[in-house]
């Protein structure tokens, strides 16, 4: 048996673009990436906190520093810039990973650079 948990989060990220023509995916800040342990083109979960929109796309890396969020494709239709948004990554577990599992959590500010006191 394996049992879903939560990987990562990047909490209240504020969307800095929505590219409707792009193939799809969401572009994501690549300090961002590193520091809730996402790989590039992995499988993440967006919940839109301004409307309440909820989609599933995948990764792709923007420039270190940038501070960007973009919601590429199709999804660009429920998210637009402005929005705070979360984006969640999921893991699948054994029963015995379960307990020595730790979600990371990374908080960010308006300009989507991670606060290092939470």
């Amino acid at each position: 048996m394996v049992l879903t948990f939560l990987k990562a989060k990047i909490h209240r990220a504020t969307v800095t673009e929505a590219n409707l023509e792009y193939e799809g995916s969401v572009t994501i800040d690549r300090l961002l990436l590193n520091a809730a342990g996402i790989a590039p083109y992995e499988q993440v979960h967006i919940y839109n906190i301004s409307n309440g929109e909820r989609l599933i796309t995948y990764a792709i890396e923007g420039p270190p520093g940038s501070g960007v969020i973009c919601i590429n494709g199709a999804g660009a239709h429920l998210v637009k810039p402005d929005h705070l948004v979360i984006i969640c990554a999921y893991a699948q577990l054994s029963p015995t990973e379960v307990a020595l599992h730790v979600p990371r959590v990374i908080h960010v500010d308006g300009r989507n650079h991670q606060k290092l006191s939470q």
